[in-house]
């Protein structure tokens, strides 16, 4: 039996869950071999892998679609992934003209733009407005309770939603047309100082995503309010801003520090070559939920006592580590592997295991580990997100 493959590829032979000491055996089906092939650290899982963990993988491919006039969008919450309570995603696509509803949210919302480019609209308590044009690579944030809008533009737009809470689900928002059809016209009609028959084609329930007309320059769209704009700005250029690069790739902060109005979500954005990994590090301010944009990886993750499991990723798919497990990221493709983590804080913050080492007394390592100069002499005080080293790299096997 071979793998199914195009015309002209090469054929594969059927993964079996087999490893190379001989534990194991194979598996005559019935099976999901797409499945397998996606997943073979889960079929066969390194040695070092150990205990039980939660799954902390889902893929937004095994979500609910939901279709409308205008764009689509599915999410993964606690109800996906149980062990994700911290954080909530949503992947939405608009058409040009497409839009997201007037609307607001009990939760922050923080945003990537994946591709094309969209026009976001909001407002604060104090009446001060927002209006700006998000491309790819930018982020917007807005703070919880804070209305606002979303619009495709020439090109349409696709981009990733994620909210402070693991139980947000975006079909359960509050919005203008659901508020409109719930409430009665006359007093629709006495709150704005108009007759009843201004209502008269109000949706009768929430529009939720719908077709508009691709709107005009953001000048000819733009409204003025007597109590001026926002102070703080609700977008954030990451793409654009200066990398932190390491030999194996590069890592983009952002949070309170550089985009000061996101106070509950950070993230970085990180680059891994292939034959590159994430170090070892953990996180000491809260879960990391994780988007991955491109390439393929697998992770690790260690949560103590002898616990340890090993997941495969892909573009598309939800990984979690739960708050202050140790965990690494590899790239086992041929494509460079870009990902977000993200946190529910105000913070980035991790914690190098090599730097950690580097900066305690050696004869104490040493006498921990029982290792020698051979890796003493090796280790760095200064943190590299992202290592890559001549003659020490992992490339998949051909």
């Amino acid at each position: 039996m071979n793998k199914p493959h195009e015309a002209g590829s090469a054929p594969s032979p059927i993964p079996q869950p087999i490893r190379a000491d001989g534990a194991g055996g194979p598996d005559y089906g019935p099976r999901d071999i797409l499945r397998d092939f996606e997943n073979p650290d889960m079929l066969v899982p390194p040695v070092t892998d150990s205990g039980l963990l939660p799954n902390l993988k889902f893929s937004f491919s095994d979500a609910h679609m939901q279709l409308n006039q205008g764009g689509w969008s599915r999410e993964i919450t606690v109800r996906d992934l149980p062990i994700a309570t911290t954080l909530a995603g949503v992947n939405m696509y608009l058409t040009p003209g497409g839009v997201r509803e007037l609307h607001w949210h009990q939760q922050a919302e923080w945003a990537y733009m994946i591709w094309g480019t969209a026009r976001v609209t909001a407002i604060d308590s104090n009446g001060r407005n927002f209006l700006a044009d998000i491309g790819p690579g930018d982020l917007w944030y807005f703070p919880a309770g804070l209305p606002h809008s979303i619009q495709g533009l020439a090109d349409g737009c696709e981009f990733l939603l994620v909210f402070d809470d693991g139980h947000f689900s975006d079909l359960n928002t509050l919005s203008i047309s659901d508020w409109f059809a719930h409430t009665p016209k006359d007093v629709l009609s006495v709150n704005f100082g108009v007759p009843t028959q201004a209502f008269a084609r109000i949706p009768d329930d929430q529009v939720y995503i719908y077709q508009g007309e691709v709107p005009g320059s953001l000048e000819s769209q733009a409204v003025s309010s007597p109590y001026g704009t926002v102070p703080l700005s609700f977008k954030h250029r990451l793409l654009a801003q200066p990398p932190l690069k390491t030999p194996g790739g590069s890592v983009r902060i952002v949070d309170s520090s550089n985009f000061p109005i996101a106070k509950t979500i950070a993230a970085a954005l990180v680059e891994i070559e292939p034959g590159a990994m994430r170090e070892l590090h953990w996180h000491p301010n809260n879960d990391e939920w994780q988007y991955y944009l491109t390439g393929q990886g697998r992770m690790t993750v260690f949560g103590g006592n002898g616990v340890a499991r090993t997941f495969d990723y892909r573009a598309g798919d939800v990984g979690y580590v739960p708050f202050a497990f140790g965990h690494y990221i590899q790239n086992t493709g041929s494509e460079i592997l870009w990902f977000l983590e993200m946190f529910k804080s105000d913070r980035f913050a991790d914690l190098s295991l090599n730097q950690w080492m580097a900066l305690t007394p050696p004869a104490l390592v040493s006498s921990n580990l029982q290792v020698g100069p051979d890796l003493l002499s090796a280790l760095r005080k200064e943190k590299w997100p992202v290592v890559k080293y001549p003659g020490f790299s992992y490339y998949p096997k051909k």
